[in-house]
């Protein structure tokens, strides 16, 4: 939502023209950071530390940008349970950030990234304020039925 304003609560102001503008970015980057990646496996190739530290290298590089991926895409979706654990996982998603960019990548080819939660957390909120303010519309005075001392 970082680069998208308010434009995303009415698809206004060229917000069409900035998930494009995301999506290419996004794209962009992510495979400048595979290039990045490659010039790094080329390093530990020409270190000649052998075939055992290489295959973890791959090895690490992929798990860390799939979990990112997963971590990523389902933080679009919902905010998490557990703020704690993110927090300890950022370090594996600063090493996975290929599959962070990745998951925003695709994500901004339908909608900006996280829109559908904020939304949803927008309309929660309006219509929560619209019960309050209509609950207390009016003088509160005139609304409450004096009891009668007759009885």
């Amino acid at each position: 939502m970082r680069f998208f304003g308010t434009t995303w609560v009415g698809h206004d102001s060229g917000y069409g023209l900035r998930r494009a503008a995301v999506a290419a970015g996004a794209l962009v980057t992510t495979v400048a950071a595979c290039f990045v990646m490659r010039l790094a496996y080329q390093g530990v190739q020409t270190a000649d530390i052998g075939s055992f530290a290489s295959a973890l290298f791959v090895a690490v590089f992929a798990v860390c940008s799939a979990v990112a991926f997963a971590r990523t895409w389902d933080g679009f979706r919902r905010r998490p349970a557990d703020p704690a654990r993110e927090e300890s996982l950022r370090s594996l998603k600063a090493i996975g950030f290929i599959g962070s960019l990745l998951a925003y990548f695709i994500r901004s080819l339908t909608e900006a990234p996280g829109e559908k939660l904020r939304r949803t957390e927008y309309e929660t909120a309006a219509a929560a304020y619209e019960k309050r303010r209509g609950a207390r519309a009016g003088n509160p005075a005139a609304r409450r039925k004096p009891k009668s001392k007759r009885g």
